[in-house]
C-alpha cells in the first residue's frame, strides 16, 4: 500500500469517525491562499451550459469576460454575460459596491440557485471569482458544481509581487502574459519586471535604439554553475514599446501592475557595451557580460559625466511614458565601486560636488534619477543599497540583503517591500537532493511559508511601513519554461498565503493538506511544477 501523508490520512480517519457517528465528514474547500472567513453550506450550485454572468457594473465586465473566457478554455463553454435584467437563478452575479473597505476585499456567496460575489472595489470582484474558480472541480468530465458557502475575503497586505528576471535568459511575450497569469490565479497585484542587467538590454527605448541593437544581444550563451561555460552561440531579444504596453494592458485586466526596473548606477554592462564612452574606462574594450555573478572581470558602473545623466533623463523619462506604474525601479544594487575609487573623472566629481565617499556618489546618481521620476508622478524603487549615502524620503526600498535594510529603512520612515534572499529567492534549491543546476542557497516550501514578514524587532508604528512582499526568480540557471516553472511551484502558493492570509489563520498542516489537492489545479492550468513536494513532505496525489 503507498505511503499516504499524515495530513490526508488524519481526514480520512475524521471522515470514519464521523461516519461512524452517521455524521458526514466536514467538507474542505482547498482555497489557496486562505480566506479569512469560510462558512461551508449544504447543496451545490451547478453550473451549466446556460448559466450566465450577470455584470451589475461597468467596472465588473472585464472580470465577467475573464471568468467567461476561464470557463470556455477549462471547461469547453463559455459562459454568457449580460449586463440588463438579472435572472433570479442560475446565474453568476458581479458586484462592485465601490466601498471603503479594504482594497481587494470581497464576499461570496454561493447557493443551490445562484452564486454571488460583492467586491469592496473592482479588484475585490476579481479576487472573488479566482476564489470561485478554486471552488471548481479540475477534472475533465466532473460537472462544474460550487459547493454552497458564505466567504468573507480580504488580503493582509497592499504589495504582493513575483520578480521575473528577462535578461540572463530571455521569455517572449506570450509566455509572460501566462506568467502573469499565475500570479492572477494567486491573487498577486505586482509582476517585478527586470528588464536590464549586464547581460543585456530588454526594452526599446525610442530615444536610444543602439541600445536594442547592441545591448540586447551578447555573442555567447552561458552555460551552467558561475562562471559558467561560455560557448560562442549569439544569444538575445527585446521587447518592443507596443509588446510592453500590451502585457502592462494585459495584467492590469487581472488587476496586476507591471513595475519595471532599469538597474542602475551598476550592472550597466549592456549599456557600456552601447555606448562604452559612459564608462570610467572608455578606452577599454567593452561587450554584454560573458560570464553569471556580480561583478565580471570588466568595468560596469556609469561614469558621472553630463552626458551618463542626460542618458538617464531620457530613459527613465521614456520608460514612464510606457509604464503607468507608480512604482518604478532603478536596480541600485551591488554596484562596484571600487571602479569609482581607479576614476580621476569620478574622484574628481565627488569632490566638485562636495560628496563624502562613493557611497554617497551612488547616492546621486539614485537622486538624480528620482528628480526625473518625480517630475512624471512617480515613486522610486530600490535594492536596499540606495540606502548607502542617504536616501529621500519619499523613495521605497527592498530589502534583499535578509531583513536588517528593511529593518533600519521602516526605522527611517520609508517604505519597505521584504525579499529576503533567504526566503524569498526561487532560483535557489528546493530540495536537497534536486539534481538541477541551480544557485547554492536553500529555500524550501516550508521555509517559504513560514518566514513572518514583519520583523518582530520592529515597533507598531514602524511595522505600518512594511506594505507587503516579493519573491524573486533570477534566471542564469534557468533557460527554459520546464526549469523555471519547477523552481516557481508550488512555493508562488506559499508565498501567496504569506501575503495574502491573516497572519492567525495561516496553518502549515492545513495548507499542505489543501496543497496536494492545488497540484490538480497546476496541471489544468498547465504549471511544469517541482516534484519534490510529493517527496519531501510525504504527501501523495489522492483521487478526489
Amino acid at each position: 500500500m503507498a505511503r499516504k501523508s499524515f495530513y490526508v490520512l488524519m481526514f480520512l480517519m475524521l471522515g470514519t469517525c464521523l461516519l461512524a457517528q452517521g455524521r458526514r465528514a466536514p467538507v474542505r474547500l482547498n482555497i489557496i491562499p486562505e480566506p479569512v472567513s469560510v462558512k461551508v453550506n449544504d447543496g451545490k450550485f451547478p453550473i451549466t451550459r446556460s448559466t450566465l454572468i450577470y455584470a451589475e457594473d461597468e467596472s465588473s465586465m472585464l472580470t465577467a469576460q475573464y471568468l467567461s473566457e476561464y470557463m470556455g478554455k477549462h471547461y469547453g463553454y463559455p459562459l454568457s454575460v449580460i449586463k440588463k435584467k438579472c435572472p433570479s437563478s442560475d446565474v453568476i452575479i458581479l458586484k462592485n459596491e465601490n466601498n471603503d473597505k479594504t482594497k481587494g476585499g470581497y464576499r461570496l456567496t454561493s447557493t443551490a440557485s445562484k452564486v454571488e460575489i460583492v467586491g469592496n472595489d473592482a479588484s475585490g470582484v476579481f479576487y472573488g471569482v479566482q476564489t470561485f474558480i478554486q471552488m471548481l472541480p479540475t477534472r475533465a468530465g466532473v460537472l462544474p458544481n460550487v459547493q454552497c458557502a458564505v466567504i468573507d475575503d480580504y488580503p493582509r497586505f497592499e504589495y504582493r509581487g513575483m520578480h521575473l528576471d528577462v535578461v540572463r535568459h530571455f521569455f517572449p511575450i506570450e509566455y509572460v502574459k501566462r506568467f502573469i497569469d499565475y500570479l492572477a490565479y494567486h491573487k498577486f497585484n505586482y509582476f517585478h519586471w527586470h528588464l536590464t542587467d549586464d547581460q543585456g538590454w530588454r526594452i526599446e527605448m525610442k530615444s536610444h535604439p543602439r541600445l536594442t541593437q547592441v545591448g540586447a544581444y551578447r555573442d555567447g550563451e552561458i552555460l551552467g554553475l558561475y562562471p559558467g561555460k561560455y560557448t560562442e552561440l549569439p544569444y538575445g531579444g527585446y521587447y518592443t514599446q507596443e509588446e510592453a504596453r500590451e502585457v502592462v494592458e494585459y495584467a492590469a485586466a487581472r488587476h496586476i501592475t507591471v513595475i519595471p526596473e532599469i538597474d542602475i548606477p551598476g550592472h550597466c554592462m549592456a549599456v557600456l557595451a552601447t555606448y562604452p564612452q559612459f564608462s570610467t574606462t572608455p578606452d577599454e574594450e567593452k561587450y554584454c557580460a560573458r560570464t553569471w555573478g556580480i561583478y565580471n572581470k570588466h568595468n560596469n558602473v556609469l561614469s558621472p559625466t553630463p552626458e551618463v545623466f542626460a542618458f538617464l533623463d531620457d530613459v527613465f523619462g521614456e520608460l514612464c511614458d510606457i509604464f503607468p506604474s507608480q512604482y518604478i525601479h532603478v536596480g541600485g544594487d551591488e554596484c562596484a565601486k571600487k571602479w569609482w575609487k581607479e576614476s580621476p573623472v569620478a574622484q574628481q566629481f565627488i569632490k566638485d560636488n562636495g560628496l563624502k565617499d562613493e557611497n554617497e556618489l551612488q547616492s546621486y546618481f539614485i537622486r538624480h534619477v528620482q528628480k526625473t521620476l518625480v517630475k512624471k508622478g512617480k515613486t522610486l524603487v530600490g535594492w536596499n543599497e540606495i540606502l548607502e549615502g542617504g536616501l529621500a524620503p519619499d523613495a521605497v526600498v527592498m530589502s534583499w540583503q535578509g531583513t536588517r535594510g528593511g529593518i533600519t529603512a521602516a526605522r527611517a520612515g520609508h517604505r519597505v517591500i521584504m525579499t529576503p534572499s533567504s526566503h524569498s529567492y526561487y532560483n535557489n534549491m528546493q530540495s536537497r537532493h534536486q539534481v538541477e543546476v541551480t544557485h547554492k542557497g536553500y529555500v524550501p516550501l516550508d521555509k517559504v511559508y513560514n518566514y513572518e514578514i514583519i520583523p518582530a524587532e520592529l515597533t507598531e508604528k514602524e511595522a505600518q511601513m512594511i506594505i507587503g512582499a516579493q519573491a524573486c526568480m533570477w534566471t542564469e540557471y534557468f533557460p527554459s519554461v520546464r526549469k523555471l516553472e519547477n523552481a516557481l511551484f508550488p512555493r508562488v502558493s506559499a508565498l501567496s498565503e504569506n501575503v495574502w492570509s491573516p497572519r492567525e489563520k495561516k496553518n502549515w498542516n492545513r495548507f499542505l493538506a489543501a496543497l496536494v489537492y492545488h497540484h490538480d489545479r497546476y496541471d489544468m492550468w498547465g504549471i511544469r511544477y517541482s516534484p519534490y513536494f510529493f517527496q519531501m513532505y510525504d504527501v501523495v496525489r489522492e483521487d478526489h
